[in-house]
């Protein structure tokens, strides 16, 4: 190329950005008109000057290195990928910039042309969708909490109300139908809350080694009472497998399925069983459903895809499998899904295998049902707080309410607590984790927590061991929260 043919330069000068050509020693020999609005000089006032006038001075001492490496090896590029670059202005204000390099031969010898782009337009939309992504993060922090506490209340006292009902049968069927609207809002509140929360990156998975069938027995004890609503048989195979994964995640992913499978088997069974597969495990989830017509099989992993019913109306949103979708993705599993009409489904999932076993322990003999003894309920939200407290009262146990770390602290200096009820997320910066971690230290006694968290993505509580804990997610279920508590008081005797 010969920078002196006038139709070299007017190509050049035509250039939509700045645009510099500098020789061996690093000079300009041209600059175009673009260079004018880009860095402020003039074409004319760059020629012959080195290159490393458009750089901030920090960069310039090291710049002719750069500029040597790249002529022992040119070659179309673009200058420092994956950094940060920077031009700097006649008038001495930065600006972020990108660069690329083309070697051209001349009659002169080698030169570089540099085409440079302020880039300042790009990094403003990029600080926008980073500030975007946080506030979205913030407002579903806030949301999953807030829209769960309402519900909380609500389900508590609605099946606080179902065990005063006695024999009248009348409120007894209202309050259930009531329980089942409750049971559908939370379902499809988590479900909204889940794809969000997937969506804006909030969601890391933290893989470990973790035993399956520690996974499946809480699969177990979460999905049997509504199998047995049903009239399903549940089946869980034990496993000795151990997988590396995310082992909260998992549980989600699979509860996603057993939950699917659950709301389209009318008769018969749920079977959740593990495999090992070379180096991969293969966990099926299979019922035998309504199955899921041919045609439909291709797009059961998007959003608000549901089998049809026939006169039966579809229940929820038909966000389940596309959360077992982006689930899996995050855990780098693969899930396929084999069906036929009437006959049932079987969804696979392959999940990394660990490469040591892990021995498979006792059923858990079912804790002897507990009554009595004194509950420290701590919660901000009075109107949960007085709920836990309702249902705890009606079955025997004698309670106390508290809202912060110096209530919680009140309470327990006045009489011990056997047990604490904890919200996770608490006002002025405080914590469950804090509270209980005050009281069991002005106590000297570890005494045993129910936390309950509206966070159902992550939170310190699943990724910080807390001894003698219980983590329950809201809205949580009445049976569920005296299940908890009774069982605490059987493995902890009242003090």
């Amino acid at each position: 190329m010969d920078l002196s043919g006038e139709l070299a330069r007017t190509l050049l000068d035509l250039a939509p950005d700045a645009t510099v050509v500098v020789d061996p020693a690093g000079k300009i020999v041209f600059a175009n008109a673009q260079v004018g609005q880009t860095f402020g000089y003039g074409p004319a006032e760059l020629i012959g000057r080195p290159v490393e006038v458009l750089l901030p001075q920090r960069f310039r001492d090291n710049h002719p290195g750069h500029r040597a490496r790249f002529g022992s090896t040119p070659k179309l590029r673009p200058m420092g990928a994956g950094l940060a670059l920077h031009g700097l202005h006649k008038n001495g204000s930065e600006f972020p910039v990108e660069i690329s390099l083309s070697p051209v031969s001349s009659p002169s010898g080698a030169l570089v042309v540099a085409s440079v782009r302020d880039a300042t337009l790009r990094q403003e939309k990029e600080d926008q969708l980073v500030e975007a992504n946080r506030a979205k993060i913030r407002f579903l922090a806030a949301a999953s909490h807030d829209l769960r506490q309402p519900l909380q209340t609500l389900n508590l006292l609605n099946r606080t109300a179902a065990r005063q009902a006695g024999a009248n049968a009348t409120l007894r069927d209202l309050l259930e139908r009531q329980q089942r609207a409750l049971d559908s809002m939370s379902s499809l509140l988590a479900s909204v809350l889940d794809i969000s929360k997937l969506d804006s990156g909030v969601v890391v998975p933290n893989p470990t080694t973790c035993a399956l069938d520690d996974v499946l027995g809480r699969l177990r004890s979460d999905f049997e009472p509504q199998a047995a609503e049903k009239d399903l048989e549940l089946i869980v195979e034990p496993s000795s497998e151990a997988a590396d994964t995310d082992p909260e995640l998992l549980r989600r992913l699979l509860g996603n399925l057993l939950s699917n499978a659950i709301r389209y088997t009318d008769s018969g069974s749920v079977r959740i069983s593990c495999r090992a597969d070379g180096a991969k495990l293969r966990i099926e989830v299979r019922d035998t459903g309504i199955g899921i017509p041919a045609d439909q099989l291709h797009s059961v992993f998007e959003e608000f895809v549901q089998v049809d019913r026939g006169t039966q109306r579809p229940e929820g949103l038909g966000l389940g499998l596309s959360i077992v979708r982006r689930l899996a993705s995050l855990l780098r599993c693969t899930v396929d899904v084999e069906s036929r009409e009437r006959e049932g489904t079987v969804f696979r999932v392959g999940v990394p295998r660990a490469t040591a076993s892990v021995a498979v322990a006792a059923a858990p003999q079912r804790a002897a049902a507990a009554s009595g003894g004194r509950v420290l309920i701590v919660d901000d939200e009075r109107d949960v707080a007085e709920a836990i407290a309702l249902l705890l009262d009606l079955e025997g146990f004698e309670t106390a309410v508290a809202s912060s770390e110096e209530e919680a602290l009140r309470e327990a200096d006045g009489a011990t607590p056997d047990v604490i009820v904890s919200d996770f997320q608490l006002r002025a910066g405080q914590t469950g984790i804090g509270v209980v971690g005050v009281v069991r230290s002005r106590l000297s006694s570890t005494i045993p927590v129910v936390f309950l968290t509206g966070d159902t993505a992550r939170s310190e509580l699943t990724d910080s061991p807390i001894p003698a804990s219980i983590v329950l997610s809201k809205p949580v279920q009445a049976d569920e929260l005296l299940g908890a508590v009774r069982g605490h008081l059987a493995r902890h005797p009242a003090r």
